[in-house]
């Protein structure tokens, strides 16, 4: 398998930016905010890919996104408002950003972690529930 490019990288992070499938851009992979069909209306790609720890990429994105916003936030409040910064706003502001931008942030990570995934397997690598994939026994 070759190395994807940055351009195929782009496309699929676009994509999964605007919440779209990143394999075809297809809308419709969010029923809600919270929840994701189970396959894109567009292509019909699975959707969760059925690899053990899956779920707990998407995760690491989400966490690694709050935790640049809180850092990107927090260095720029401290150093807009040196020698005297707010950290009574800082302590308690930082406090409701970590717990509001996992939530504003899932489907994009969900995405994001879909594309990806989607960059090194490409769709037909996923474990499928018709078949096993390329490479697969089964």
């Amino acid at each position: 398998m070759t190395a994807p490019t940055a351009a195929h990288l782009a496309r699929l992070a676009g994509r999964a930016l605007r919440l779209r499938c990143p394999n075809c851009g297809g809308r419709g992979i969010w029923r809600s905010w919270l929840r994701m069909a189970d396959r894109c209306p567009t292509c019909g790609m699975h959707l969760e890919r059925g690899e053990s720890g899956y779920l707990v990429g998407s995760y690491m994105f989400n966490m690694i996104a709050a935790e640049l916003v809180f850092a990107a936030v927090f260095i720029g409040v401290l150093i807009a408002s040196w020698p005297d910064p707010p950290w009574t706003l800082l302590q308690y502001g930082g406090g409701v950003l970590m717990i509001l931008m996992p939530v504003l942030f899932y489907p994009f990570s969900k995405t994001l972690f879909l594309a990806f995934d989607l960059a090194f397997r490409p769709k037909g690598y996923e474990a499928s529930d018709d078949a096993a994939g390329p490479g697969r026994s089964g």
